[in-house]
């Protein structure tokens, strides 16, 4: 059975800290593009970081950018989002994503979601909440 599951949403108060995890199961991450994506009910999905499977480019979004990290462990076969100084419109569902299309980051992070195009795998979810 191929899927993603993601791990380490909760519940944080301001400035605090989280890092999700996106692990793979009947597949090799390694192989695809990877993006994290936060959606907030009632609003767009958005693209929050993304990484290339070739060159290990990567993106994010401005209003994440100096406080996430996005990085790969292909030993564990996991995606990592590392998320520092966390705020409360951080707050939404995380989603991690894999695709063997060969995005650039930027494309796969702002153009895809854009064009409302599918990727080959999506994972269930992760709830995140900055709230003191």
């Amino acid at each position: 059975q191929l899927h993603l599951v993601e791990s380490g949403g909760g519940l944080v108060p301001p400035g605090g800290s989280l890092r999700l995890s996106c692990a793979a199961s009947g597949f090799t991450l390694e192989d695809y593009d990877i993006g994290w994506f936060r959606q907030v009910p009632g609003k767009e999905r958005e693209g929050v970081s993304c990484i290339n499977s070739t060159e290990g480019s990567t993106y994010y979004a401005d209003s994440v950018k100096g406080r996430f990290t996005i990085s790969r462990d292909n030993a564990k076969n996991t995606v990592y989002l590392q998320m520092n100084s966390l705020k409360p419109e951080d707050t939404a569902v995380y989603f991690c994503t894999a695709d063997h299309a060969l995005w650039s980051a930027e494309a796969m992070c702002v153009m895809a979601p854009a064009l409302s195009l599918k990727f080959d795998y999506e994972g269930q979810g992760t709830q995140v909440t900055v709230s003191s």
